[in-house]
């Protein structure tokens, strides 16, 4: 998606600074707004968007985070983050210095993963388009990490915004002051399950999300690693529904002033999860519209692209489909909705500029590419990636097209990729699960010529509607013996074993064939043009 962030580096420090990150050399007010997430990918020229924060994942050596200073100064990024402890050696500080490039630090025991997603929340990634912001009592429409600074302004105390799993949606500055417990739960995103499952024995969250009360939590009778402050909590609903929680550190049970504020912040977190759930689906729409305008190739298309970000850029188009044997299952259009977000996902870790959509039952993909090296083969890598973490509980599939250099050739490039899908649904694939359609070309000839044929109503003609006609009237299998033979290349002993008989008794339905049919199997014309008719013309073969 197009990454239209309004946040800079200086943001990014407050809100993750101290518990993620540190700022190791380089400016903070570093003048434009980030535009975008990217990981370093050492074997890859890199494609970054302007201004991008470039997480160099497994840099130790100060020589390694120089040359990547270096080389990320020419595309205009705004920082590079490493892994702390980082080794400020003189030549590090003088490339920081001499590029413009901030250095930053993850803190030791934070995951990538962790950073990378909490950044993106952060950069509020999901907007499409322009316009406008909304505001909610004067504070940015979805932003939850604005919400929790200003409510921990209110009660003067570290807060997180959690969802009903225990799940942290967003946090607010001053996590210093808390203990290591709630260190421990940003960094992994996640209460930690021994604190979890005390809350839960002790009917913490029974009585939380029975009423609009808050709820004060001291420190249990028995220690538990890592908690030395007291909580205070309150549910975030919306009617009837608990959609989460916001959970405060304090060193004693806040005033009933502040108890009232932190109630009245509920009620505001609420309208702002709603806003960002009914965003997830207004965006969803637009982005399957936008994608879908894009592959139609029309006049529309350019406009599609450029809102998308992928104008003016060669793009690649993968097309998945679930594969399901029956198409009227109630869960296979939710099934196919949870694989186009998974491939968003997905992709959105390859490149920040990637887009994709579910448009009708297939999950499209555009990924902006090098104009240099493979980047068919790239994509067949991207989504052979994408489908091994699927795992082998749904089937899914996945068409590759060829490189679309503007907008005018995704139209091509979609179709493309439509027919080698379309081979991998079908029973020609063979167990194959990614393929370009120079791979699967001729399958796909085949499928097309069947196509014709049918719509013209065609039937078998010459010696192969004879034999059909024997079969029928006879009862014997002088058809199956011709197939047999065909796909043997002649080999009667190859034949005779896939049709279970005996090779003398093969040889005699190959003499019978040739004489009920009429057909010269020595003339490669007729060998050829009986294959024709049995794969494209003739009914499926029986099982």
């Amino acid at each position: 998606m197009n990454l239209r962030p309004q946040a800079s580096l200086g943001r990014v420090l407050d809100d993750l600074g101290e518990t993620l990150l540190e700022l190791v050399a380089g400016q903070r007010d570093v003048a434009g707004d980030i535009g975008g997430v990217a990981i370093h990918d050492p074997l890859e020229e890199p494609v970054l968007p302007h201004h991008a924060l470039v997480l160099g994942v497994g840099l130790s050596e100060p020589d390694e985070v120089v040359r990547l200073l270096r080389a990320l100064a020419r595309h205009d990024a705004a920082g590079l983050v490493v892994r702390s402890p980082v080794a400020l050696t003189g030549e590090v500080t003088a490339a920081v210095e001499e590029t413009g490039v901030a250095l930053l630090g993850l803190t030791r025991g934070a995951s990538w993963a962790q950073l990378a997603a909490m950044l993106r929340s952060l950069l509020a990634e999901g907007d499409v388009g322009e316009g406008e912001q909304e505001t909610l009592a004067g504070l940015p429409s979805g932003d939850l990490f604005a919400v929790a600074n200003a409510i921990a302004a209110l009660i003067d105390a570290p807060v997180t915004i959690e969802d009903r799993r225990s799940r942290v949606l967003a946090f607010s500055g001053r996590q210093d002051e808390a203990d290591p417990s709630r260190v421990e739960t940003i960094l992994g995103r996640q209460v930690p399950e021994r604190f979890a499952r005390m809350l839960t024995e002790r009917g913490v969250f029974r009585e939380l999300y029975r009423s609009d009360a808050t709820v004060y939590f001291g420190l249990p009778e028995q220690a538990v690693d890592g908690l030395s402050l007291p909580r205070v909590a309150v549910a975030v609903r919306a009617g009837d529904e608990v959609l989460g929680s916001i959970w405060a550190a304090v060193r004693e049970p806040l005033s009933e002033d502040r108890e009232q504020a932190l109630r009245d912040a509920a009620r505001l977190v609420a309208l702002h999860m709603l806003r960002i759930r009914a965003g997830a689906d207004v965006e969803r729409r637009l982005r399957t519209d936008l994608v879908s305008t894009a592959l139609e190739g029309g006049a529309g298309a350019r406009e599609a692209l450029t809102r998308l970000g992928l104008a003016d850029q060669p793009v690649v188009v993968l097309a998945l489909a679930v594969l399901d044997e029956d198409e009227h299952d109630a869960g296979l259009a939710t099934e196919r909705q949870r694989i186009s977000d998974g491939l968003a996902m997905h992709l959105s870790a390859v490149h920040p500029r990637c887009a994709a959509a579910l448009v009708g039952d297939v999950a499209y993909g555009l990924v902006p590419v090098a104009r240099t090296g493979d980047p068919e083969q790239r994509a067949v890598r991207i989504a052979s990636d994408f489908l091994d973490r699927v795992g082998e509980r749904v089937r899914v599939v996945a068409g590759i097209g060829p490189v679309a250099q503007d907008g005018a050739g995704l139209a091509e490039a979609r179709a493309s990729a439509d027919r080698a899908l379309r081979v991998l649904r079908s029973e020609r694939a063979g167990g194959r699960r990614v393929a370009r359609l120079a791979d699967v070309h001729v399958e796909a000839l085949l499928l097309e010529l069947r196509d014709l044929v049918t719509a013209r109503g065609d039937r078998p003609t010459g010696p192969v509607a004879r034999l059909f006609a024997y079969d029928e009237e006879h009862g014997t299998r002088l058809v199956e013996t011709l197939r047999a033979w065909l796909d043997a290349f002649g080999d009667v002993i190859a034949a005779s074993a896939a049709v279970y008989v005996h090779p003398n008794t093969f040889r005699y339905r190959l003499r019978r064939l040739a004489e009920v049919g009429g057909i010269d199997l020595t003339d490669p014309e007729a060998r050829f043009a009986a294959m024709l008719q049995l794969r494209v013309v003739a009914p499926p073969r029986s099982v």
